[in-house]
């Protein structure tokens, strides 16, 4: 059995998992529908009261004036860039050089939309002003993703994107919001998703991460934009002949969770200290600005791997079924706190994390 196997078989077996909301099997779509009163009719390629009120839910929700149903953000990302370029006559965007565009999707939207990239800033920091202030080239469309996952969900400061969007404002260029984790950012910046979404044209959110749905996104903008987008979710194929198992569980897990951010922000800047309380141990960030964050190590991915194996079969405390390789000798996972976390006793999530630092000074 590999390492890998190794660690994900511990992880199976213990009796606490830390991190997320749970398996994410059929019990999901059965709690969702179970909670349903009286007769629902399915919506039909996209029409129907079922995914109708959803919509005006979240339009309402994100302070735009209207707001479509997506299978997945992929697709509503990738309309939506197309939809400003084509308002622009220019066929180029600019993002983060870890947006999930550009290292997760096979460069879908450049080789469907023949769509051009231009990377602005470092990989390890965010998108600043002097960032977009600096570009050389004209874009029809600047995409922020607010936290940048792949650098652990660091955020701008609040004042930063302000000043964004005034520029943008000012140049005509459209600004839209990778909001995937939207709902999880509001803690940290104490504002509403109406105020933050005021500060984009468009703004595509997602239903399965922190709300915990089983899939589906949506894309709101103004009218226009999105009976637009509708046009092209034909295209793409989105207009299934059905959508509801995931409005239906979108919508049930919204109401679930949307009051648990902040819950869920103090519980992750929580689990971080008993991280950076261990030898060779440290978080990105320091301190999270969301509910979730990167945990690195001085050590190997295999020796992680065995490490945290051994710790399971001590406490029965899941911390994590993966360790991915950084450099030969470093190593990291990415945590992200749901309903999990506050079911975990605090005595042994603290004799975890004595084993785990014990075990770090063995090896370092």
């Amino acid at each position: 059995m590999s390492e890998k196997n190794i660690l994900a078989e511990a992880f199976k077996k213990t009796h606490f998992k830390v991190s997320g909301h749970g398996p994410r099997n059929i019990q999901v779509l059965k709690e969702a529908f179970m909670n349903i009163e009286g007769e629902l009719e399915s919506e039909l390629y996209g029409k129907g009261q079922v995914i109708d009120d959803f919509q005006t839910k979240m339009a309402k929700y994100l302070g735009k004036e209207s707001a479509v149903f997506f299978p997945s953000g992929t697709m509503a990302q990738q309309i939506a860039l197309r939809i400003w370029c084509d308002h622009k006559g220019i066929n180029k965007v600019a993002y983060h050089p870890l947006s999930h565009l550009e290292i997760h999707e096979e460069d879908g939207f450049k080789k469907l939309h023949h769509i051009e990239s231009i990377l602005l800033a470092d990989k390890e920091s965010v998108i600043q002003l002097e960032d977009v202030v600096g570009l050389e080239e004209e874009i029809a469309c600047l995409l922020l993703e607010l936290p940048q996952r792949e650098i652990g969900g660091q955020l701008p400061e609040y004042k930063a994107l302000e000043d964004i969007s005034a520029y943008c404002k000012e140049k005509g260029i459209k600004l839209h919001l990778d909001g995937a984790r939207l709902f999880e950012i509001l803690p940290y910046y104490q504002k509403s998703a109406v105020e933050v979404c005021a500060l984009f044209d468009s703004v595509y959110v997602s239903f399965y991460k922190g709300i915990g749905g089983i899939a589906g996104a949506i894309l709101a903008g103004d009218q226009a934009f999105t009976e637009e987008s509708k046009i092209w979710k034909r295209r793409h194929g989105g207009d299934l002949i059905s959508l509801y198992p995931y409005i239906v569980s979108a919508d049930y897990y919204f109401n679930q969770r949307i009051n648990n951010m902040n819950q869920y922000y103090e519980e992750a800047k929580e689990y971080a200290r008993y991280y950076n309380q261990c030898h060779s141990v440290s978080t990105k960030p320091l301190e999270p600005v969301t509910n979730m964050f990167h945990v690195h190590f001085d050590a190997s991915k295999e020796e992680m791997e065995l490490i945290f194996a051994s710790i399971y079969e001590e406490t029965g405390i899941g911390l994590t079924s993966y360790v991915r390789e950084v450099t030969k000798t470093t190593s990291n996972f990415e945590v992200s706190i749901g309903d999990l976390y506050s079911q975990v006793p605090k005595e042994e999530l603290s004799n975890a994390f004595k084993l785990l630092d014990e075990k770090m000074k063995a090896i370092r």
